[in-house]
């Protein structure tokens, strides 16, 4: 009895909480059954929590060191003889005339070789030529340059000069070549040394078997570049091949075998050109802010990446530096700079994944990483504020990342998102336009995907590059090594390529380099891309120091509509692959990860086996086996792991990638 009514009593308490405090049973459902609280489609504005200010992040300038050319000393490397020409010439030569006539010689070879403004040394036999040359013997050309063939590209300028070439393998038979593609080889002097503040780069390791023809020439391993360092002419020289120890195969360069390509190169190395410029190299001021300030525009501070998301538990590296005073990429507003592998519809960059229910587009989930719910819709990504990604989780390396590894660069979403219809979750590409961010020179070789703009102007030299554009409509604009662009031309479309079309969000990767004592280093563009957009908004941009939600895919503003440039070209394209696309839509979506952490010989290991919904015969074949997926997700375990020896190399050595998966920068 006494049970009955103590029963009774608890069940009438527990009415009156309930029914008192409806607010309160109805969490409490909801924490009972999760999977029936699927995250919403899209925040509600108005109850968006107002934006913290932070405060304001103050814009510095690059620090650049102006080297001091030896002229004189280039000049006394030319024997005069060999420069007398043929003919009834002059033959009366001063040493200045001596470069002069060294410049004519070679133009034909090297066209605007004047125009540097450092001594060029390239591999080419220039005594020989000039010997034939006055002889009147002189043939062709490739001759000269013995097995290295002319250069794939070649860029002078005031503050210096850029050159590569491609050395086919069977060119080099008594070097043992194991790798059986060409390999690249560059080479850049730079009038120019660009002080950076972030972590110390190696300073490399003497090479006694050099050091007589190159005193106090270096040897070291960089982002994934093998790279000698010299100066000569109180210039410093940068020559440097991509490659990967560890690799186990042929598909990427061994740095013992680059070694001995960059020996060679290094012994045939001459004077082909220079000139001094009659204009002084002088520091470019590189900041001017609107006066009014955005309404709209919101960023993080640089450094200030998603939480977690950054290598071995480090963060990002807190870069106010305007590098160059660059044209936006994108040709209209607004965009927006954030994740792509973090945010919605990303894969976490293969860091795990924990399903948070749902089903297609309202398929919730979060990273492993941290506690972010996300969405299988892309749509969701097209929101302010911005936010840094330059040191997230990848495993390239970057010097200026903390951790050593990262992004390398940023990803940028264009104006908005299209979809395909109405219960589509990724966006259309070839929608917005890229544009140059500066004058330059266009550096890529037919079919590859990156796209490098190299810049070298009076007091500034730099290069950009960009990243999942159509090879294909690049090729068909004409964009490869040699082509001369000016600030603003449309350089094509924003893609969603990743080694083939839909292998990536719609997004543009954009990054830059610039030269250090190291050679080419890449550094944070975050601020640079920051100027950029508040001068083509208008307006100063307000840093927040607490997340923000804020409508999805809003409209263009008034008087950002899309131009039609190249619309033409562009559509002819897009139509080509309307097919391709349609089949893709209905072929192999990965909809969700399941993910579960092992404990592996000490060491933790993620396994996941991923939900194929259609598998084609077809795909099985060029993917390989779909099995467990084992990814390191704990510091401990080596780099050169077999996931680990691909992910250390460059973004984009000699732009050779795996097969993509959706939302992989």
């Amino acid at each position: 009895m006494h049970f009955g009514v103590r029963t009774t009593l608890m069940s009438c308490c527990l009415a009156a909480l309930l029914f008192g405090s409806p607010a309160l049973a109805q969490d409490a459902a909801q924490e009972a059954t999760p999977e029936m609280a699927p995250a919403p489609l899209a925040p509600v504005p108005e109850a968006t929590p107002p934006a913290a200010a932070s405060a304001p992040v103050v814009m510095t300038g690059p620090r650049i060191t102006a080297m001091d050319v030896d002229w004189n000393a280039a000049r006394a490397v030319l024997p005069p003889l060999e420069l007398q020409p043929a003919g009834d010439e002059a033959t009366d030569a001063t040493p200045a005339d001596a470069l002069a006539r060294l410049n004519g010689a070679t133009a034909k070879i090297f066209p605007k070789v004047a125009a540097s403004g450092v001594p060029v040394l390239l591999p080419f036999d220039t005594a020989a030529f000039l010997h034939d040359r006055a002889q009147g013997t002189a043939g062709d050309d490739s001759k000269y340059f013995s097995v290295f063939r002319a250069p794939t590209f070649f860029y002078p300028g005031p503050s210096g000069y850029d050159a590569a070439f491609l050395v086919q393998p069977e060119d080099h038979g008594d070097l043992n070549l194991t790798f059986v593609k060409r390999v690249n080889v560059q080479i850049t002097a730079s009038a120019l040394i660009y002080e950076l503040d972030g972590p110390a780069a190696d300073q490399g390791f003497p090479v006694s078997e050099l050091e007589r023809d190159f005193r106090g020439i270096r040897r070291l391993i960089i982002e994934s570049r093998l790279r000698y360092i010299f100066t000569r002419f109180g210039v410093p020289y940068f020559v440097s091949i991509g490659c990967l120890d560890g690799a186990g195969s042929t598909r990427r360069l061994s740095c013992r075998d680059a070694d001995h390509v960059a020996v060679r190169f290094l012994k045939a190395l001459n004077l082909v050109g220079g000139a001094p410029q009659n204009e002084p190299a002088k520091a470019v001021a590189t900041i001017e802010q609107p006066e009014a300030t955005s309404p709209d525009f919101t960023y993080y501070a640089p450094g200030d990446i998603l939480p977690g998301t950054g290598m071995h538990g480090r963060g990002g590296q807190p870069d106010t530096t305007v590098y160059s005073k660059i044209r936006f990429p994108m040709a209209h507003a607004p965009a927006y700079t954030n994740s792509q592998s973090f945010m919605n519809w990303g894969n976490c960059d293969l860091t795990g994944r924990v399903s948070l229910g749902g089903r297609g587009r309202e398929a919730a989930y979060r990273c492993r990483v941290n506690e972010v719910p996300l969405l299988h819709d892309e749509t969701k990504n097209y929101t302010y504020p911005w936010r840094d990604n330059f040191c997230e989780h990848r495993y390239w390396h970057v010097t200026q990342c903390p951790a050593g590894l990262g992004h390398q660069g940023e990803d940028i979403r264009p104006s908005s998102c299209k979809l395909r219809n109405e219960g589509a979750d990724r966006c259309e590409p070839y929608q917005d336009q890229v544009v140059a961010v500066r004058d330059g020179v266009a550096w890529r070789e037919t079919s590859d995907e990156a796209l490098y703009l190299t810049t070298d102007a009076p007091g500034e030299h730099i290069r950009f590059r960009y990243l999942h554009m159509n090879p294909h409509m690049l090729d068909f604009a004409g964009m490869v090594s040699g082509h001369e662009v000016a600030e603003g031309d449309v350089l094509g479309p924003v893609g969603d390529y990743g080694k083939r079309e839909g292998g990536t969000t719609y997004h543009l990767h954009f990054d830059m380099q610039v030269p250090t004592r190291q050679g080419w280093v890449f550094v944070n563009p975050y601020m640079t891309l920051v100027a950029a957009y508040e001068r083509l908004l208008g307006g100063r941009g307000q840093v927040v120091a607490t997340p923000t939600i804020s409508a999805s895919n809003p409209p263009a503003a008034d008087g950002m509509v899309q131009a039609n440039v190249g619309a033409g070209r562009i559509e002819a394209d897009a139509g080509k692959s309307e097919i391709a696309r349609e089949r893709q839509q209905s072929e192999r979506r990965a909809i969700a990860a399941h993910c579960q952490t092992y404990l592996v010989k000490g060491h933790r290991r993620s396994i996941c086996r991923p939900y194929v919904a259609q598998l084609h015969v077809a795909q099985v074949r060029s993917r390989g086996k779909f099995s467990h997926v084992v990814r390191p997700v704990d510091r401990r375990i080596s780099h050169q792991s077999v996931g680990a020896r691909y992910h250390t190399g460059n973004l984009h050595a000699r732009h050779e990638r795996r097969a993509a998966r959706h939302g992989r920068a």
